[in-house]
């Protein structure tokens, strides 16, 4: 070892262990204690902003209670709870009801200025509004005179059990302690009970499967069109053919007569959609513009307009007297099966071979709601004659929804088909119509699913030609129609002779199916 290097190690050995202990600690300890890797100080006014916006989100609706019980154990006596409610205020607008009369409760309402900006109170909104409002002798003898919210749920066509928690507490009294009452458990409704129906008549004469059906406004007579290019009209009572009008060149794909006028309209898979005087069974209007078949067609109950639509993707809203498009529904990217009009917002609503529906915009030819729950080709959507909501059919489930919005309500599982059709009655019977020839009934607020049909086909007939296409009921909702593939027409009616002994209801409710969507 050299001396150079020797005195290097003599500098080290210069210091003690204990020095060379503390330098080491000294290091860690500027090393760990610098601030660098440290929060930002909190910022008191950002930190209060936080915690509001979390108390009136997650905390809203029982904010108000320890203010109320201490008052009440200082002997303050009760104040009015909204001074003690800022934090909720986002909430108002929820339980505003602008007037008292509920969404119009069938599909020929259109709504007034007093309905278009109301909204339904929600449960949370409801519940909270309860617990809030104190239990003043004024209160008390306002709910004498006025609508509650409750009596609001009901108008609207609200089972009783939608109720929320805590509501009926705010109509006897709006008592405090009504959050400390015990929830009640989900209960399921029972059905009600429908008497079966059953097959009294067969009409045979189309030379092709029977694809589309409607029912005359008076309930004198039906029409049909077919595969065979024809369209035929019926007599409803007797089953007689009464009237065949030619005129397409392929398959009749939709039929309906005008409520307004002698007008009966029919669309095919010629692309062309036809206007009928039946008064001289003449065409008398042709309305061009779809690029490929049309698959079907509804007319507006209040304003002359004719909706289609079509296998190009599109629907088109046309003016039936000028024969102008008027708007080109723009937005399914394949085939439009189905499409069903209102009076009432939203207007025109449509399902699609890309599995969703829309719901439109008449006015501005936009959508206004995309529904995407269906998993398959939605075939089929039916409106509720007299409440405001509506269910659409396919292969994956039946599914219910409420107006304006599309909300889901329930699913209705257990046709496992393709379903071409479904019809609803005022008593809440839907049909459901598939390509294999059954035929599912149910009852419209359970979903239970009450009688299956199946049919035999006509004589002469292969199996495999068991098909149901479309299915309405007349005006009297008394018998019940069938458009199928067999090439015949049939009619049922409910069966006379049941009762609730001889056909029970065999109901095993499943809680947790309501709340899938």
């Amino acid at each position: 070892m050299s001396q150079r290097e020797w005195g290097v190690v003599a500098d080290v050995q210069k210091h003690s262990v204990h020095t060379l202990v503390f330098r080491s600690l000294k290091r860690t300890h500027d090393m760990f204690v610098a601030d660098n890797a440290k929060p930002i100080p909190i910022d008191d006014k950002s930190h209060k902003l936080k915690m509001g916006v979390k108390l009136r989100t997650e905390y809203g609706p029982v904010l108000h209670m320890p203010t109320i019980k201490e008052n009440r154990e200082k002997g303050h006596g009760v104040l009015d709870a909204y001074e003690h409610y800022p934090s909720i205020q986002g909430l108002e607008s929820e339980y505003m009801v602008t007037g008292t009369h509920p969404y119009p409760s069938g599909p020929g309402l259109a709504l007034t200025a007093d309905t278009q900006i109301q909204r339904m109170p929600s449960e949370s909104a409801a519940q909270s509004l309860a617990l809030a409002l104190p239990p003043s002798q004024a209160r008390l003898d306002a709910h004498r005179i006025a609508p509650g919210i409750g009596d609001i749920y009901r108008q609207a066509g609200h089972p009783e059990r939608s109720q929320p928690p805590g509501l009926a507490s705010m109509e006897s009294g709006g008592m405090k302690n009504s959050a400390l009452m015990a929830k009640k458990a989900p209960t399921m409704p029972k059905p009600q009970w429908h008497p079966p129906w059953k097959l009294y008549r067969v009409i045979s004469g189309h030379l092709g499967w029977v694809r589309s059906l409607a029912v005359e406004p008076g309930n004198q007579w039906f029409v049909t069109g077919s595969a065979d290019r024809t369209i035929k009209i019926w007599d409803l009572a007797s089953g007689k053919l009464k009237l065949s009008l030619t005129g397409h060149i392929s398959t009749v794909r939709g039929v309906i007569v005008s409520t307004r006028s002698p007008y009966l309209f029919s669309c095919g898979e010629d692309k062309q959609v036809k206007c009928w005087d039946l008064e001289y069974n003449k065409v008398i209007r042709h309305y061009h513009g779809h690029l490929s078949a049309v698959y079907g067609l509804d007319l507006h109950p209040t304003i002359d307009v004719l909706v289609t639509c079509s296998r190009d993707s599109t629907a088109r809203i046309w003016d039936i007297r000028t024969k102008a498009g008027v708007h080109t529904l723009i937005g399914h990217t394949n085939a439009v099966a189905t499409v069903r009009c209102q009076g009432a917002e939203p207007q025109i609503i449509t399902g699609s071979h890309d599995t969703t529906i829309r719901l439109w915009d008449m006015v501005g030819g936009k959508t206004r709601v995309t529904l995407t729950n269906h998993k398959k080709s939605v075939r089929a959507v039916v409106l509720h004659p007299r409440q405001y909501t509506f269910a659409s059919g396919s292969p994956d489930n039946i599914k219910q929804w409420k107006f304006p919005d599309g909300n889901f309500i329930q699913n209705l599982s257990g046709h496992n088909a393709i379903i071409n059709t479904l019809a609803v009655n005022s008593d809440g019977v839907l049909v459901s119509g598939a390509d294999n020839g059954t035929m599912h009934l149910w009852d419209w607020r359970t979903g239970y699913n009450f009688q299956r049909i199946h049919a035999a086909v006509q004589p002469g007939s292969l199996d495999s030609e068991s098909g149901i296409f479309a299915c309405t009921f007349d005006q009297s909702e008394s018998r019940l129609i069938t458009a199928e593939a067999d090439k015949t027409v049939k009619v049922y009616r409910e069966d006379d002779t049941a009762t609730e002994e001889t056909h029970p209801i065999n109901w095993k409710p499943e809680i947790i199916k309501r709340k899938r969507f």
